[in-house]
């Protein structure tokens, strides 16, 4: 697949197209730089939630899951307890997995506890120099290295719901990586 012109006529990467949740998610936030704990933890629970499922359904959720988990604030989330699981699962507005939503609270924990913060963990995995720009969606791998790497630490530090796919779509989602296609107008405004 290869970069597509929207009516706009600007190319972007074919994947985006289809509803407007996932041209503005593309052309707004898809590889653009997101730093902070916080900021860095909600992208980190949307990829996790959207394991198995259509990344649509958690854009078109993610309002609701900003309301249900406080804002993806890692101080409130942490002090969640069963009830607020409870809550959760009975929460009809967002994706209802037990394991993803006490994964969620784990993650939280894990992250209050790293003393370098998790922005700044998941940033050292960030690969060095920039490589060449993918011509087709086939080039853009599911997995690296780094986000092998990525997984591994998270998941000693007691990370949940992250393995090495998930990992590399964070580092996507976040800008550690640029995977707008070549062609694609989104390209040069990120990093």
């Amino acid at each position: 697949m290869t970069a597509v012109a929207g009516v706009d006529g600007l190319r972007r990467c074919g994947w985006s197209y289809g509803a407007p949740e996932y041209i503005a998610y593309h052309d707004d936030e898809w590889g653009r730089a997101v730093r902070g704990d916080d900021a860095v933890f909600e992208r980190m629970v949307l990829e996790a939630f959207q394991s198995g499922l259509s990344w649509l359904t958690i854009l078109r959720k993610r309002a609701a899951f900003r309301a249900a988990f406080a804002n993806f604030s890692i101080d409130a989330v942490a002090q969640f307890d069963q009830a607020d699981a409870e809550r959760l699962m009975s929460d009809a507005a967002i994706v209802r997995n037990r394991a993803k939503i006490e994964a969620c609270i784990a993650n939280a924990h894990a992250a209050r506890e790293l003393p370098e913060g998790l922005s700044a963990l998941v940033w050292s995995f960030a690969p060095t120099g920039r490589r060449k720009a993918p011509q087709l969606m086939g080039d853009v791998p599911a997995v690296t290295p780094d986000s092998a790497a990525m997984a591994r630490e998270l998941k000693r530090r007691g990370f949940r719901f992250i393995g090495p796919t998930t990992a590399y779509a964070h580092m996507q989602a976040t800008g550690m990586v640029n995977d707008h296609l070549a062609s694609c107008h989104a390209r040069k405004l990120c990093p």
